[in-house]
């Protein structure tokens, strides 16, 4: 099958699959992941002739269950954005709309899903890395809770938010993929959700009024919470955090002027600056654990705006939503929600307890049924 989304960098054409739960499907993996034989550079173009010497336990894990590993997917440069607009590899194109970005830092694999070039994908998400780009692509994402979830052989770009998980083009197949790849509870989800309120993101008019239906849709009245800071500001202390790992953890490798920029902001923090953010971290992930413990679930938008045109600016508050489910270190599904006026997808997410993840999936799927938002790009209609 072609890609002119520019989704896979490399594909395996002796690929094959094995018996198993997953037997017959295909699996695309984000170029941050290990696969044996196959290039493992994390989208830096210093790194594009390293190659794995060995499966991370991820794909060790979808092999051992049948699934074909066909090939290594576009990712942001060092999985630190959220455009995929690769300074090394090129930029990968939204299936929806040509010119348009399937969002980042996993854009090749929700580019690679929603255009059917695979069945599933892995990506991964630090703070939202896979579910913006489901989102945007208008297709299925989960990001496990991070100890649930094995990172060896995992290129990271913070070790305390990063959590990989895959991307699919329905639910079954995303929870399938899912009990594979991370370690399941079955627990139910009890309780109503909560809202967040006076979170500061300024959220578009179609999302909004999208999100205000699927509310409408639950069961029970969610919940109204707020937190202590606002989503910018907590995104941004989780951001620096991000840039202090992968500053040191880069040191000397050759990277684009763009993302030595980004590299920046954290070293040039002072210690009073720092003291501040991790606070802030900290105070973020006690506050929604203990919301999600009172309440069952928190339902969000899954990004505050639809996917935009690669010509533009990325916009800074993509992870403003995303972000709370890694600072608390919580799983986190986002579904298709519906479409704008103009055909972009848009997305909504769950994030609940660790050890509930059976439960979360049960309530997305009830959610999914009423909505029924899922749409293929016109292309493969």
């Amino acid at each position: 099958m072609t890609d002119p989304y520019n989704a896979f960098l490399y594909r395996d054409p002796e690929a094959k699959g094995g018996s198993g739960p997953l037997s017959g499907l295909t699996v695309g993996v984000k170029a941050n992941i290990a696969v044996k034989g196959m290039p493992f550079h994390a989208g830096i173009g210093a790194w594009e002739d390293r190659h794995a010497d060995a499966d991370a336990e991820v794909v060790k894990r979808l092999r051992e269950a049948g699934a074909a590993i066909t090939g290594i997917l576009n990712m942001e440069e060092g999985a630190l954005g959220a455009k995929t607009d690769n300074p090394h590899f090129g930029p990968t194109q939204n299936p929806h709309r040509s010119g348009y970005s399937p969002g980042g830092s996993s854009g090749g694999s929700g580019a690679a899903v929603a255009a059917g070039l695979c069945d599933i994908a892995l990506g991964t998400d630090t703070m939202g890395s896979v579910r913006i780009p489901a989102a945007h692509c208008g297709v299925y994402g989960f990001k496990p809770a991070p100890d649930r979830v094995s990172r060896e052989g995992l290129i990271s770009a913070d070790p305390s938010l990063d959590a990989i998980g895959p991307l699919a083009r329905n639910l079954d197949i995303l929870e399938r993929v899912s009990r594979v790849v991370s370690d399941f509870g079955e627990s139910e989800v009890e309780g109503a959700g909560a809202v967040l309120v006076d979170h500061g993101v300024e959220v578009q008019l179609p999302i909004a009024t999208a999100f205000e239906t699927v509310v409408a849709a639950l069961e029970h009245t969610p919940a109204q919470v707020q937190l202590s800071e606002k989503n910018s500001r907590i995104r941004f202390a989780g951001f620096i955090g991000v840039s202090k790992f992968m500053a040191d953890d880069l040191a000397g490798v050759g990277v684009s002027d763009h993302l030595a920029k980004l590299l920046t902001y954290g070293p040039k923090r002072t210690q009073d600056d720092w003291t501040e953010d991790q606070r802030i971290v900290e105070q973020a992930r006690r506050e929604v654990q203990q919301v999600v413990a009172q309440h069952g679930f928190i339902i969000l938008p899954t990004v505050p705006n639809t996917a935009f045109a690669h010509s533009e600016a990325e916009p800074a508050a993509q992870a403003d939503f995303t972000c709370l489910a890694n600072i608390a270190g919580l799983p986190a599904i986002s579904l298709p929600m519906g479409f704008t006026a103009d055909g972009l997808p848009m997305g909504v997410q769950l994030v609940g307890q660790a050890g509930h993840e059976a439960g979360l999936f049960r309530l997305a799927g009830q959610l999914d049924d009423k909505l029924g938002a899922y749409r293929a790009p016109k292309t493969l209609q």
